[in-house]
């Protein structure tokens, strides 16, 4: 079994496919390229850091147009600079 590992203070991210045709109201079809996608990944791996403020299996939020997208064993990944994580998804309860 193959595993991908981040090197280099690289965070490995797993994507969602979110590939569902979307189609307005009034029959419009809206093209993936059109569609405002949201910055938000899995945390799949992360390198050797001092004190990591995430853990694998956490949802993060990254800054738009940052790191290198990728293809393994049939998921697709990005892979991030730890510096490029803006912060972390927690689910909190309602007051």
């Amino acid at each position: 079994m193959k595993e991908l590992q981040p090197i280099n203070q690289n965070v490995l991210l797993e994507l969602t496919n979110d590939n569902a045709e979307q189609t307005t109201a009034s029959g419009i079809i809206i093209p993936e390229s059109a569609k405002n996608q949201e910055k938000t990944g899995k945390v799949a791996g992360i390198s050797n850091l001092d004190n990591p403020e995430i853990a694998v299996g956490d949802t993060v939020l990254y800054k738009e147009f940052s790191g290198t997208e990728l293809e393994f064993e049939g998921k697709n990944f990005l892979l991030v600079p730890y510096s490029d994580i803006l912060g972390k998804v927690v689910e909190t309860e309602a007051i």
